[in-house]
């Protein structure tokens, strides 16, 4: 049993599309912990799936309807919530998107409108989500943002993706110092290659996965488990001193340079 370390807090999770997902991982380690949370689900196709996943918590879990990339879509899933609660503490944003097309070929190659698309959906939501959660915000709160090495160094048809990463990087410290004063810390989890619907999209993925295990001091990448408990330290106030990071939970491979 884990200790309630997030007992009596509210989470709002954006990213669950199916029980690989790290959101979901993380999600399951924050209401293992003892807070109550609300999710997000982008369009009827995926909510099915995130329905059946947070049953796993009680038919009461709500669940809203919540395409990042609109503005009156965040403005309505955030007048959910507050049918739900006055008051939020924690949020995890896992969402990330480019055209498949975009993650193959060159990077020179990259489209401007995968360009946009890439920055609009996988950092640009991050500000737009922060901005309606900070007022439900009462008692300060942890907002924490899932990112990735290609963010840093280049990783091979990672291509627009890791440059829309670097942007959430900024983004994140850029919010960090702006909410500071109201006790909202926004930090970045950098996992290392996990299976997920979203890294079976990335092209070489499984060559990735052997490279970490043979270059990582730990000679492996993570697991979900590893990542939940992560985000469970990130939102708990073991982390009320932590702002503005990148925190790497990826074998150790971010320090190596050969």
């Amino acid at each position: 049993m884990t200790q309630q370390v997030l007992a009596g807090k509210i989470g709002l999770v954006f990213g669950v599309a199916n029980k690989r997902s790290i959101a979901w991982a993380i999600a399951k380690a924050w209401a293992a912990a003892g807070a109550r949370l609300i999710f997000n689900y982008q369009g009827e196709r995926l909510k099915e799936n995130v329905e059946e996943l947070v049953g796993e918590f009680g038919e009461s879990t709500p669940l809203f309807s919540c395409d990042v990339s609109s503005d009156d879509e965040i403005k309505a899933f955030f007048e959910n919530v507050r049918g739900q609660t006055q008051r939020v503490d924690l949020m995890l944003h896992s969402l990330a998107f480019a055209p498949r097309e975009a993650l193959e070929g060159d990077f020179v190659s990259t489209t401007r409108e995968a360009f946009r698309m890439a920055q609009d959906i996988s950092a640009y939501s991050l500000v737009a989500l922060a901005r309606e959660a900070t007022p439900l915000m009462t008692n300060g709160g942890s907002i924490v943002a899932m990112t990735y090495y290609g963010a840093e160094k280049v990783v091979p048809h990672y291509n627009v993706m890791g440059v829309a990463k670097a942007s959430l990087e900024a983004s994140t410290r850029y919010l960090a110092y702006d909410l500071g004063p109201k006790k909202i810390r926004v930090n970045c989890l950098s996992a290392g290659p996990v299976q997920t619907l979203a890294a079976r999209g990335i092209s070489g993925f499984t060559s990735m996965l052997k490279h970490y295990q043979e270059r990582a001091p730990l000679k492996r990448s993570c697991d979900p488990a590893e990542l939940g408990a992560t985000g469970v330290f990130l939102a708990s106030d073991g982390a009320a001193a932590i702002t503005g990071q990148v925190i790497y939970v990826d074998g150790g491979y971010q320090i190596m340079g050969m």
